[in-house]
């Protein structure tokens, strides 16, 4: 009887394992990062412009150009105490702030959904205080910085779906508190640091319009105006593609 023999060995080796790949969802390519920190960076320079701004016209004239939450309750102190000059300055400022808001959504949508445009709006206004208010400047004659603040606001609407403010902070505290006390109860999210931005811009811009005004006088408006200028070039050198993740304007992959 023949043999069985043996089965032959064979040279192939088992194919190796093909390397796992984290999903895109569980990690952002470095574009996507790049992208949330210019959003994040660009946010903070907005705020410190806001800030800058706030201090410099709160000292001049007595009046808040961007916080509206203070100027609020600073005019339902005066209606209580029936001053009407007091009430009529107040309600022409939030009134003015309101309408720069809406402008800057117009201005922004019907420029393609880029920040530039709006940001050399900003520039033009802003110059134009500093040439013409004067040394003297009324409460009055800075309603114009205080339409600018409000259309800053429409340059930002989210960085990577986190809701931000520009001209105020209030929100940003309370939306770093509130996250704060999640993540002490256990939830490990630290999405809530990125709060931190416009607060420290805003803090950074203040103390600075504060050393300019008392460096400067009446001419410190002009770095409101020279700091929103560099904001404008720095805006047209951010890719269009980039536009919706770093600021959540335009469309997905637009």
């Amino acid at each position: 009887m023949a043999r069985k023999g043996r089965p032959r060995k064979t040279s192939e080796r088992p194919k190796a394992r093909a390397p796992k790949t984290r999903s895109a969802a569980s990690d952002p390519s470095p574009p996507e990062t790049r992208q949330k920190a210019t959003g994040f960076g660009f946010v903070a320079l907005l705020s410190f412009l806001a800030g800058m701004t706030d201090a410099i016209g709160y000292l001049r004239a007595g009046d808040f150009l961007s916080f509206m939450s203070g100027n609020t309750t600073r005019l339902a102190i005066a209606i209580g105490e029936a001053r009407g000059d007091a009430v009529l300055r107040l309600g022409a400022i939030l009134a003015v702030f309101v309408a720069g808001n809406a402008a800057g959504v117009v201005v922004v949508r019907q420029t393609g959904e880029r920040q530039w445009p709006l940001l050399m709006v900003v520039t033009l206004v802003t110059s134009g205080v500093a040439a013409f208010a004067g040394a003297n400047s009324s409460p009055f004659s800075l309603l114009p910085l205080v339409f600018a603040m409000g259309m800053l606001n429409a340059a930002v609407d989210n960085v990577a779906g986190h809701p931000v403010g520009l001209t105020y902070v209030t929100g940003a505290l309370s939306r770093f508190g509130k996250g704060l006390g999640r993540f002490l109860c256990g939830e490990r999210k630290p999405g809530f640091l990125v709060q931190m931005f416009p607060w420290v811009g805003m803090l950074a811009g203040a103390v600075t319009g504060v050393l300019l005004l008392h460096a400067f006088d009446e001419a410190a408006i002009w770095g409101i105006g020279g700091l929103a200028l560099v904001l404008t070039a720095i805006s047209l050198a951010i890719p269009r593609r980039w536009m919706w993740t770093s600021f959540g304007l335009g469309k997905p992959g637009a």
